[in-house]
């Protein structure tokens, strides 16, 4: 194993392939070895893909040798949330009900992964279908935070959280649909990026709430962010709702002297947010106004609802995109006589307790009688929330948030109580109904140790102010 690997970034792998300081092959192994090791501690993979990881590591290594073009992530170790199809390896959305399922083709984003050189290495461990904030609603068991093995890693992309913050991997992708990169991201004191709706094909990722469903990254820091960023994103023809736009090269223009003009939410430094937090959350605010940004208080009257919002909307999508698990096209099948008894032995042992909780939450809110009252109603507040995010964007250029009411809670702490752990989406679901980029980048920590994010917002496809902003805190910070 490569020494002092677990420390390299996705650029220093690029260089020191380059410079032939070591092998393709020789990082895969470094990365193998640790998710065997490491990754197996935290629970942070389901399926390591060996065979083809190094069958990829030795292709790049024979470009090197022959000079040819490795690709701009070329031999970088990269885990894939398990929700994100990869030929030939399950994809299981660590869920009993696609126990077996290998999907048959390859994600948009796995595709450009591994056409600009990237090595995946393996599936990392979520919660059940994306559904949950602390990834104890796996299949295949909770994952453990590499900064206390007593502590949540965040959910639902908690795997692909721990295999970064543990250096497991330089990059990983995980799924958004309320938070569930970004908040992983600051439990786990890493960088993690929600993008614009449409900046990422969805095309090959396993759908949960179409309208709000992201594919996000992690990193270590925020250039090999932008990397990852850069190479996954962009128009596909297989996602209609995926956008064509100008994609600047992200990592060549970090550096920037821009003041910004940031916004401050009233509404999210009420009651809820945990003291410590909420004091490095202060401290940020003050680096950000010594730096020469300018800070306003600014209102989003509507992010109040947010969660009441999101829970409608996200379940009743569940609601419908799940039927599709029924034990006749592809997974797990309970045999019976009777079709309706398949079905309901099926779905009963396949899905566990939260996500057949949101399926029959789900049904409810689109039954006759309720639909106007609460799906349509969902709606509409959902516009209005829009509609307060394009006001504020008038005036300032990005918002600033927690990415999380409290740093990382225990394992078991909220498990029993739904609505607790409901709320620790409070403060990043309202980018997701709005559409909009987020990110979450280290903040400090409190008295314990465990870390803290801070949440920065930019209207739709201004990826690069965050980019460039959360470059510059993290000098601040030095």
């Amino acid at each position: 194993m490569i020494a002092e690997y677990s420390k390299l970034s996705a650029m220093d792998i690029i260089k020191g392939l380059r410079d032939k300081s070591f092998s393709a092959v020789e990082i895969c192994e470094s990365a193998l070895s640790l998710a065997e090791s490491k990754g197996r501690e935290l629970n942070a993979f389901i399926t390591l893909t060996h065979d083809k990881a190094f069958a990829q590591a030795r292709e790049i290594d024979r470009k090197i040798h022959h000079n040819e073009d490795i690709g701009p992530l070329g031999g970088v170790p990269i885990a894939l949330k398990d929700n994100i199809c990869y030929t030939d390896c399950p994809t299981t959305c660590a869920s009993h009900i696609l126990d077996k399922f290998i999907p048959p083709y390859d994600s948009t984003c796995a595709t450009r992964l591994i056409s600009a050189g990237g090595i995946i290495i393996g599936k990392t461990n979520m919660d059940e279908f994306a559904m949950g904030s602390s990834n104890e609603n796996s299949y295949y068991g909770p994952v453990i935070n590499p900064i206390g093995n007593n502590l949540v890693p965040g959910g639902s992309s908690g795997g692909s959280a721990s295999a970064v913050a543990a250096g497991i991997v330089p990059i990983a992708f995980g799924s958004e649909t309320g938070g569930s990169v970004r908040q992983p991201a600051a439990f786990c004191g890493i960088y993690g990026l929600k993008p614009s709706y449409g900046g990422i094909s969805r095309y090959g990722l396993a759908a949960f709430a179409s309208s709000m469903d992201q594919i996000g990254s992690f990193a270590r820091n925020i250039k090999d962010l932008s990397l990852a960023y850069r190479i996954v994103c962009g128009r596909d023809e297989n996602d209609s709702t995926s956008v064509a736009f100008a994609h600047p090269d992200y990592p060549d223009l970090l550096e920037s002297e821009r003041k910004f003009q940031i916004g401050i939410p009233r509404e999210f430094f009420l009651e809820g947010l945990d003291k410590e937090a909420g004091k490095q959350i202060d401290n940020a605010i003050k680096l950000f106004q010594k730096d020469g940004h300018t800070i306003k208080e600014i209102s989003l009257p509507n992010s109040p609802l947010a969660i009441a919002i999101y829970y409608i909307i996200a379940v009743a999508e569940a609601s419908s995109n799940l039927a599709r698990y029924d034990g006749v096209k592809y997974g797990l099948r309970i045999k019976d006589d009777d079709l309706i008894n398949m079905y309901d032995k099926t779905r009963n042992l396949g899905f566990g307790s939260e996500v057949k909780r949101r399926i029959i939450l789900g049904t409810y809110v689109l039954s006759a009688g309720y639909y106007d009252a609460y799906y349509f109603k969902a709606q509409q507040v959902r516009e209005l929330l829009k509609r307060d995010f394009e006001t504020v964007f008038k005036d300032v250029d990005m918002v600033l948030t927690p990415t999380s009411p409290t740093a990382a809670f225990k394992i078991g702490e909220r498990i029993d109580d739904p609505l607790a752990m409901y709320l620790s989406d409070i403060y990043t679901a309202p980018a997701n109904l709005a559409g909009i980029p987020a990110v979450s980048i280290p903040c400090g920590a409190v008295s314990d140790g465990r870390p803290v994010g801070l949440q920065l917002m930019a209207k739709a496809f201004d990826e690069l102010s965050l980019f460039q902003i959360a470059s510059r805190f993290a000098k601040l910070g030095e």
